[in-house]
């Protein structure tokens, strides 16, 4: 069986597994990235809206050689130390792609103001995602502005939309992991979640860290290119739910056990001491600028040469291994010798932090 036919093959028993929500009404689990939206989004929207580009849930659609993507932005607060909401939009659509493989192109941007919004912000925010454009070399080049009542939309919220183009050979997929692969991260993790939740002012916690917020379609590329095609199976950004989410579910789709090496997982000091204090496990925090890399175990070490010739690459690990058992479980192994399971929590530790 090809590696293409074995991806489908998967999604398939991944779609005959019927998922169901629970309560009633819509609860902020449901949009914190864990069990819960995974729940939401599996009953609800794939079940309304089933088509084969949607099956296999990644960060956006592969459709004839272009990616297609969208996401939503409601950080609170809209500024934090290292970006705002701003960037945040256009890099988080702009990574998006690139998890696909795909080049980056253009973007669309809506707005929904509140009465009442200073525009001195929104010149503030609209300069932020020009220089983040820039940065990734896409354009922003439709949009959408509403705005409505006071108390109504929390100041500002943005959505946005990106299309790129695939140039390369490589197809990625969560369900493609193989064991034996080698699973790497492309910096130290949690910095976005914290930074954000520490610059809400609500609790007597000092740190000094700022937002990881960045496009990683360069360094994608880089990674691409080092291993050539098949090689790497497949690429996700660790926003919401972080990296314990994206391994699970790269688990689940690929039906393999992902083990994690707790030494090697790169956290910040700042980050690890602000988690032990909230009583947060850093592998749950979100990130905004960093990528976690499924690649074939015998090209581990040039994918990290790769990564680590760029800027926002330069502290990549590899930080597990795939097994073949038991399929659908990420382990840990912790700093004291032991092993433990790594599970999808229902909501998210940190609300509105992207």
């Amino acid at each position: 069986m090809t590696r293409e036919e074995l991806v489908l093959e998967r999604i398939e028993r991944s779609r005959r597994r019927k998922a169901r929500v629970r309560e009633e009404r819509i609860t902020l689990a449901h949009g914190a990235g864990g069990k819960a939206t995974q729940s939401l989004i599996e009953a609800v929207f794939l079940e309304s809206f089933r088509n084969p580009p949607l099956e296999s849930l990644e960060d956006g659609a592969v459709i004839d050689r272009l990616a297609f993507t969208t996401d939503s932005y409601v950080v609170t607060p809209l500024f934090f130390p290292g970006g705002d909401i701003g960037d945040l939009a256009v890099n988080g659509t702009v990574n998006d792609l690139a998890m696909c493989g795909a080049t980056p192109r253009y973007l669309s941007a809506g707005f929904i103001l509140e009465e009442g919004f200073p525009v001195d912000d929104l010149r503030r925010i609209t300069a932020s995602m020009a220089a983040a454009a820039r940065a990734a070399g896409v354009w922003i080049v439709t949009g959408d502005t509403k705005v409505v009542e006071r108390g109504k939309a929390d100041g500002c919220y943005i959505s946005t939309s990106g299309v790129g183009t695939l140039e390369r050979t490589t197809r990625l997929n969560s369900a493609a992991a193989r064991p034996g692969d080698a699973v790497i991260v492309s910096g130290p993790i949690g910095e976005h979640g914290i930074t954000v939740m520490l610059a809400r002012g609500e609790l007597d916690i000092a740190a000094d860290l700022a937002s990881d917020t960045a496009p990683l379609n360069d360094l994608a590329g880089l990674l691409l290119d080092a291993c050539g095609d098949g090689r790497v199976r497949c690429l996700r950004d660790a926003t919401r739910g972080g990296v314990a989410t994206v391994v699970n579910e790269i688990a689940q789709a690929s039906e393999v056990a992902v083990v994690l090496d707790e030494d090697a997982v790169p956290v910040l000091p700042a980050v690890r001491g602000a988690c032990e204090l909230l009583g947060i496990d850093p592998l749950y925090v979100a990130c905004e600028g960093r990528m976690v890399a499924v690649v074939d175990g015998e090209c581990a070490e040039r994918a990290l040469a790769a990564l680590r010739s760029h800027p926002y690459g330069e502290a990549a690990e590899v930080i597990g291994r795939v097994n073949d058992d038991p399929p659908g479980l990420v382990l840990l192994k912790t700093s004291f010798g032991g092993t433990r399971i790594v599970d999808l929590l229902v909501g998210d530790p940190l609300p509105r932090i992207c």
